[in-house]
């Protein structure tokens, strides 16, 4: 299965530019505003979601803070034209973000994270898979122990 992007931009050509860069790699999901990829977070399985942090109405770091409670399991990046310090703490520290990429990308570091991204994602979720059916184990090694001590 190839990784499912969101990507959430202001500006139209930097969407499109980034779909047809990727849309052989990976399945694009894009939106012009942070409400409509809360939209798009609702109906779909989004493994990494890549966001500009100037955008009209809310930033970056304030879409992926606002989306953590109900989405946290996709990785998170920010790309912006703009060095600013705050919101790159911001972004660290409130929406957990994994990268923040300099516009304009380059096209292969971009990819190259993306993929690191998507594998970290797969990892968490083969973790959280394992850690579960450990526990049914554990649950049903000490239930066996019971009914040893009790016969």
């Amino acid at each position: 299965m190839s990784a499912h992007i969101l990507y959430v931009d202001d500006e139209p050509h930097n969407l499109s530019a980034f779909t047809a860069t990727y849309r052989r790699l990976y399945k694009i999901f894009t939106a012009e505003s942070a409400e409509e990829g809360r939209k798009i977070l609702e109906q779909e399985t989004i493994h990494v979601i890549i966001t500009d942090q100037r955008m009209p109405k809310t930033t970056g770091v304030e879409f992926l803070a606002s989306i953590l409670e109900k989405h946290p399991d996709p990785i998170r990046m920010i790309l912006t034209g703009y060095s600013d310090i705050d919101a790159v703490i911001d972004a660290i520290n409130k929406g957990q973000v994994y990268r923040y990429i300099q516009k304009p990308w380059m096209e292969e570091d971009l990819r190259i994270n993306i993929e690191k991204a998507y594998e970290i994602y797969t990892l968490r979720k083969e973790n959280r898979e394992l850690t579960e059916k450990l526990l049914v184990a554990n649950e049903q090694l000490e239930f066996l122990l019971r009914q040893n001590l009790l016969s």
